[in-house]
């Protein structure tokens, strides 16, 4: 581990991906924040927003600062889509280091990026240059990236589960299902008829089912993973909770033979924060809450050509903060666990 402190900045912090990301970073040794923005809430302290910090951060939300934030050695942005694009290329001629967990950085093509989030890019010069932050994945590329694009909830779980089976080319990439489940905190803090509590209890619903924007994200890094053209249903759910996301994914099996639980323990027996469960266990949303865990369950009903992953993770942590904070790690050379050694809630 480094033992310079790096200085951090918040930008766009009063969301509850924001609140998790101050949170994790009070927790690591070797992070200090320096400035938390908000437009909207400039002057009040932090923790009027998150009282769950009182004692521990001692900062106001400033209005953005270019010349502040470039003092900055990492610039993290949990800002709505459209935002971080408008800054980046200026932090970076600054030589800050930036995690956007916004989906600004995660396609690499202008023109599908511009169909899904409804707007022109400002700076498609750089999606090439920014590195896809599944560590799981790109480990090294992310350890010298100066942008790093943290992927979506969504597809965290998703490419996870995947992964192991495409790399090998165990599974039919022309058939995929994604069947998924959020919380409501993935849909942001914000007021919502949809979102209300007396909406979402007691009730169980699929949504954007004819196309969701996270589905380009999850298609292009399938077709890195198996270098083949990838059709993938994708059909995501709202459950009557706060946080977590569960994906049950389905593939075509090409290789009869092969122990599909043993490829995944294989796959993962070094990532620290990728946990496969015994054979015969189901995975669970509760049994990763809080933490920064992708816990996953292999099956394969009565030994048929389907296979079943069961993939879960919280959104707020694995699928946003804490993945963020695991990308900025490996960026500056800490071990990849400081400041996520923290173990799930149950209850």
């Amino acid at each position: 581990m480094i033992d310079k402190v790096i200085k951090a900045g918040i930008v766009g912090a009063t969301g509850y991906t924001g609140g998790e990301l101050i949170r994790l970073l009070l927790m690591h040794p070797r992070v200090e924040i320096a400035v938390v923005t908000s437009r909207s809430e400039a002057g009040r302290e932090v923790t009027e927003l998150f009282p769950n910090l009182r004692h521990r951060i001692g900062l106001a939300f400033t209005a953005p600062d270019m010349a502040q934030l470039g003092e900055c050695d990492v610039v993290f942005f949990a800002t709505p889509n459209g935002t971080a694009m408008t800054m980046v290329p200026d932090l970076l001629r600054q030589g800050v280091r930036v995690v956007d967990l916004s989906a600004d950085f995660r396609i690499k093509d202008s023109r599908v990026w511009s169909h899904w989030y409804g707007m022109a890019h400002a700076c498609p010069e750089l999606l090439e240059e920014a590195v896809y932050g599944l560590p799981e994945m790109n480990r090294q590329d992310i350890a010298t990236a100066q942008l790093v694009a943290n992927p979506g909830c969504y597809p965290t779980a998703v490419q996870l589960g995947f992964l192991p089976l495409l790399e090998k080319g165990l599974i039919d990439p022309a058939s995929l299902i994604a069947n998924t489940v959020s919380g409501v905190s993935g849909a942001g803090r914000k007021a919502s008829v949809g979102l209300l509590f007396s909406e979402v209890d007691e009730n169980f619903k699929a949504y954007n089912v004819a196309g969701h924007r996270h589905q380009p994200e999850i298609v292009q890094g399938l077709r890195t993973a198996t270098r083949q053209t990838v059709h993938l249903t994708f059909v995501p759910h709202l459950a009557p909770m706060v946080r977590g996301i569960h994906a049950t994914l389905y593939g075509r099996v090409l290789a009869a033979a092969t122990d599909l639980h043993a490829l995944f323990e294989q796959r993962f027996a070094d990532e620290p924060f990728v946990d496969v469960l015994p054979a015969g266990q189901h995975v669970e949303t509760r049994a990763v809450t809080g933490g920064n865990h992708c816990r996953i369950a292999v099956v394969r009903p009565r030994d048929e050509e389907t296979v079943v992953v069961l993939s879960v993770i919280d959104n707020l942590i694995k699928g946003a903060a804490g993945q963020a904070v695991q990308n900025m790690n490996l960026m500056f050379g800490c071990d990849e666990t400081v400041g996520l050694e923290s173990i799930a809630m149950i209850p």
